[in-house]
């Protein structure tokens, strides 16, 4: 499997600019509230890429790969 974003919650504001960004891999949990990166086969890198950009407070890595 290739690399999947990860999101550090202890990190996060929750100011879900990835959810706008990136609605195809990134949610809100309705349960819990806490915003999550949702299993794909494969992640729209580009997309990712902004939302990583963006995130106020720099929480969301990819993670595994090679």
């Amino acid at each position: 499997m290739g690399q999947a974003p990860v999101i550090d919650i202890s990190e996060c504001s929750y100011c879900e600019s990835c959810v706008e960004l990136c609605p195809t891999v990134f949610k809100i949990n309705e349960e819990t509230g806490i915003i999550e990166a949702v299993e794909l086969s494969q992640y729209p890198e580009k997309e990712i890429r902004e939302a990583i950009s963006c995130c106020p407070k720099d929480c969301i890595i990819w993670e595994g790969g090679g």
